[in-house]
């Protein structure tokens, strides 16, 4: 799974996320390799039919119904969003909500993917089986340093962690990732995939780097 999360950067902002996921189209088809995009909330219904996963940065433990200002998962699921992050390090959320939203998604049939901080986390948030488990050291992330380099332990651990539970959730890693180099480190580390933002958003072109992080997970 080679996640991109759009963020709310200017770059892909208005009509320049189509362009955007319709690149991502056409590498996930050419390389055989499973790519998910994770636009800004406003903008998921310009990109929601798309032929790739479209996620939600966040989702709400709230009802259908009166409810303003809410992202409901059921709702998400009727525009066809394929799931969401959960927890990421910029929307950080109580242990008891993370709980209650990957039960919700798992009965939907909606992807998790829980996003991490640490090893302990790891351990925590594994027990509840959700999809995919993100370990992103918050202060790499933007940083153009990859935790696969600076602290490839950490990949190593948590990969572990989640073998010894033996359950259905697979590793993703994330944080300064900006290379092919970097992805490929974290599949040896034992990452089964990536979770990256600024590192593809920001590249001058999104074919080029996106075909080398492709490439790289094969």
């Amino acid at each position: 799974m080679f996640v991109i999360n759009c963020k709310n950067y200017e770059e892909i902002a208005g009509e320049k996320i189509i362009k955007f996921v319709k690149i991502a189209e056409k590498v996930s088809e050419k390389y055989n390799v499973k790519i998910a995009i994770v636009p800004p909330q406003h903008l998921i219904g310009l990109v929601s039919k798309s032929l790739i996963p479209i996620l939600a940065q966040h989702i709400d433990d709230s009802k259908v119904g009166s409810t303003t200002g809410f992202v409901i998962p059921e709702l998400l699921k009727k525009s066809k969003v394929k799931g969401s992050l959960i927890n990421h390090s910029e929307h950080r959320i109580s242990s008891n909500k993370i709980q209650k939203l990957v039960s919700k998604l798992r009965e939907l049939k909606m992807i998790s993917i829980v996003c991490v901080k640490d090893v302990a986390e790891v351990k925590k948030y594994v027990k509840l089986n959700p999809d995919y488990i993100a370990i992103e050291p918050p202060e790499l992330i933007g940083s153009g340093k990859a935790v696969s380099k600076e602290r490839p332990e950490l990949i190593t651990k948590a990969a572990n962690a989640i073998r010894n539970e033996k359950n259905k959730t697979k590793l993703l890693c994330g944080a300064g990732i900006v290379s092919g180099q970097d992805v490929s480190k974290a599949r040896e580390l034992g990452s089964e995939g990536i979770l990256v933002a600024s590192g593809i958003i920001k590249a001058k072109n999104w074919n080029d780097i996106m075909s080398e992080f492709a490439k790289s997970m094969v």
